[in-house]
């Protein structure tokens, strides 16, 4: 089996990949930053990093952080955090379909796992 990972890349060379929106998801699921980088077996300095370039890669930021109240200061997806994933997440989903034909052949083709490789 073939599968596509679409990474999309900036002018500024900045990057969204499968892994950011993993993150963004997770985000949007867990809540804080630390809930999401557990989730996903991540630890927070990287979370968090991936985060931040995610958040100077755009003109608006994907991440905000939020006041604490009872359960402390954390962060959260913006509205356009949630578009960003929603549009990643479409043009992933437009590129798998257009390419089912193209993937199976190439996977047709493809040695086992198991065989060497040269």
């Amino acid at each position: 089996m073939a599968t596509i990972r679409l990474s999309v890349v900036l002018a500024s060379e900045a990057r969204i990949g499968p892994g950011k929106a993993a993150l963004l998801e997770s985000m949007r699921d867990s809540g804080p930053i630390s809930a999401a980088a557990r989730s996903m077996a991540m630890d927070y300095k990287r979370a968090w990093t991936r985060l931040d370039s995610m958040n100077t890669a755009f003109d608006t930021p994907v991440v905000v952080a939020v006041p604490g109240g009872t359960r402390g200061s954390g962060a959260q997806l913006t509205s356009f955090g949630i578009e960003l994933l929603a549009r990643y997440r479409r043009l992933e989903a437009t590129v798998a379909a257009l390419a089912t034909d193209d993937l199976a052949a190439i996977a047709a083709r493809a040695l086992p796992e198991s065989s060497p490789k040269v």
